[in-house]
């Protein structure tokens, strides 16, 4: 796993990852799953240093006859995400939204109004070359 994978799935509005990897000692790519924590460790304090929260990510070790187990961590992971609350990116979004339709309104509600009475247009400028 690559650190940019992780927080692409940040970005695109995740509440939380978890990365299953092989058993410690137990991997076919040998050291594989060691340099996958490594790699969510760094992650994570990329994520607290933006603000997401680093414990929105996390990573366990378990094997593919480990089916319970695998069911185990997901709810676990399902309950530490509702705990957080959503992804902070999702709400900054959100925000940005509900900002760029209200400038809107107010563009369409004052279109070729005065804000400067006694000049002209938004600007005030009386043509395209006056910038004193």
């Amino acid at each position: 796993i690559d650190v940019i994978y992780l927080l692409k799935a940040f970005q695109s509005g995740a509440d939380g990852v978890y990365v299953a990897g092989c058993m410690e000692g137990d991997c076919h790519y040998l050291t594989g799953n060691l340099r996958a924590r490594k790699r969510v460790e760094y992650t994570q304090k990329i994520l607290d240093e933006v603000g997401i929260g680093g414990e929105r990510l996390a990573m366990y070790n378990m094997s593919a006859a480990q089916a319970t187990r695998f069911v185990e961590v997901a709810n676990e992971m399902n309950e530490r995400i509702k705990e957080l609350g959503p992804n902070p990116i999702k709400k900054r979004e959100k925000q940005e939204t509900e900002v760029r339709s209200q400038e809107s309104e107010f563009r369409k509600q004052y279109r070729g109004k005065s804000l400067c009475p006694g000049r002209r247009g938004l600007g005030g400028r009386r043509n395209g070359n006056d910038y004193r």
